[in-house]
Order: C-alpha cells, then sequence, then structure tokens
C-alpha cells in the first residue's frame, strides 16, 4: 500500500503542466488510487479525482466520466464533489440529460462546500446555461455567507460572487444586493468576521 501526499499530488500535477503528458500522469494517480493506504494524506477518492482532471486536459472525456465515477463509488472526501466534476465531463460528452440528472441529485442532497458551486457555476456557464448557472451562484452565496468563515472560505465566496456578477451580466439582469457585496467586502476581510 502506498501513502499519498499533497506534495505527491503537486509534483505529479507540476510534471503534467510542464511536458503537456496528462495521459500519463492520468494513469500514474489511477494506479496511486488503487494502492492507497487507508490512512493516506489525500484520498482515494481525492486522487480519482485529480486523474479526472488530467483525463479531462489531455480531452479524454469519457475517461474523466470513469474516474470520477471512481470517486463517487469510493464515497470518500474530495475538494471538490466528484458529481460535479462528472457532470461536467458528461456535458462535454453531450450527454446532456445525464450530467443535469447528476446535478437534480447533487443538488437534492446539497453541495457541501463554496468549490463546487463555483465549479458548477462555472461549467453551466461555460456549456451556456446562464440561467442554470445564476441559479447555482446563487445558492451557494445564499448558503456560505453569514457563515462564521475563514479567510479562505470568504476569498472562495468572492470568487463566487465575481463569477456570478459575470453570469448576471451576461443574462441582462440588473444589479441586485449580492452585487452591492462585492463593493462591500474586501478580500480576506468578511464582514461578519471579528
Amino acid at each position: 500500500m502506498t501513502r499519498v501526499t499533497t506534495a505527491d499530488l503537486d509534483r505529479l500535477e507540476f510534471r503534467a503542466v510542464q511536458s503537456g503528458d496528462h495521459v500519463d500522469v492520468a494513469l500514474e494517480l489511477l494506479g496511486l488510487a488503487n494502492s492507497v493506504d487507508a490512512d493516506s494524506e489525500i484520498s482515494r477518492a481525492e486522487i480519482f479525482v485529480r486523474a479526472g482532471e488530467q483525463w479531462e486536459m489531455a480531452q479524454e472525456f469519457e475517461r474523466a466520466s470513469a474516474a470520477y465515477q471512481r470517486a463517487i463509488d469510493d464515497g470518500g472526501t474530495t475538494i471538490i464533489d466528484a458529481r460535479a466534476l462528472q457532470a461536467g465531463a458528461l456535458l462535454e460528452l453531450d450527454m446532456v440529460d445525464s450530467a443535469y440528472a447528476q446535478l437534480e441529485r447533487l443538488h437534492a442532497e446539497g453541495p457541501r462546500n463554496l468549490p463546487t458551486f463555483i465549479h458548477i457555476a462555472e461549467t453551466l456557464q461555460a456549456h451556456g446555461d446562464l440561467t442554470g448557472a445564476h441559479t447555482w451562484a446563487t445558492q451557494g452565496i445564499e448558503r456560505f455567507r453569514h457563515q462564521g468563515v475563514t479567510a479562505y472560505v470568504h476569498d472562495l465566496l468572492l470568487e463566487l460572487l465575481r463569477a456570478r456578477f459575470r453570469i448576471r451580466v451576461d443574462l441582462g439582469l440588473d444589479e441586485d444586493a449580492f452585487d452591492r457585496l462585492l463593493d462591500e467586502w474586501k478580500p480576506s476581510s468578511h464582514p461578519d468576521s471579528p
């Protein structure tokens, strides 16, 4: 069995960026996921997600979807919910009904973190579903904006607010209270924090 650290993932992903060989890195990540220790710093599911991301960069969306499915089946913790990532890969494969069914399942349970909301909003925007992107961005902001948050989460909220602003402009909607939050909040200084 193998222990995988953040440094290991960084090294592999850096190699993929430098070489452009996302296929080899995806295969190596799959191998790591299949042999990782249960007490590894990085979960098996997260390694499957990272493999899926490498498959996407290689334009291998079927393989990406399969890697994301392995992460879903594993059930471990991931930074971005693997169902959201799989929905994006399915959209790339023009499997629109399957992608939206995955998003509906995710919506029914409620995504647990901001990176998932950001990913969904940006993915739907990239695929021309501005209304869906606006809805997901709005829901993410509503869910997390009043929580006592760290500077990191606050910065993610700002990222989601900026994405929502761009989507709202593309939709031709009027400015609203969420847009005004962008003017009121400064990076890493949530107004509700001490």
